[in-house]
């Protein structure tokens, strides 16, 4: 994991809700260890999900791979790179910017909550706090790929 990767582990998709709206479902995972839990709202017209896929997920602070912050990126937007340059999101097939806004206590002792908004496509993580103390009340960028 880079300076930069604040979270990174494999997942197992346990469960798809697609009934409420026509390209989003939420889907439910599990990691292979089975520490950590997490629910997500995601596009399945532009990233199609089945149950019993792996996924590796990670949360980044950038995408930049040396780590650095993207003082620039909200004037010239983070999808816009310059020609060959190489950043975190080429390693990975979805990608989402959001924000850290909530947590709770875990769901047992020793686990904390996580809640994160990508533009109204929601994120909740549920883990070992060991594993989940490097978020904050911040910006991150959610990297999924199978």
């Amino acid at each position: 994991m880079s300076d930069s990767q604040l979270f990174e582990d494999t997942f197992t998709i346990t469960s798809i809700n697609s009934q409420k709206y026509d390209r989003v479902s939420r889907i439910s995972c599990t990691s292979t260890d089975n520490l950590t839990t997490f629910t997500l709202d995601i596009n399945t017209e532009l990233y199609p999900c089945a149950v019993g896929e792996s996924l590796s997920m990670a949360l980044a602070s950038t995408l930049s791979l040396d780590g650095k912050d993207e003082d620039n990126a909200a004037s010239r937007g983070w999808r816009d790179v310059g020609m060959g340059e190489h950043t975190l999101a080429n390693e990975y097939d979805y990608v989402c910017h959001g924000k850290v806004y909530r947590f709770e206590e875990g769901s047992t002792s020793g686990n904390m909550s996580v809640f994160v908004s990508f533009g109204g496509l929601l994120l909740y993580m549920d883990g070992p706090y060991n594993k989940l103390v490097p978020l904050r009340i911040d910006y991150v960028y959610l990297l999924l790929k199978k």
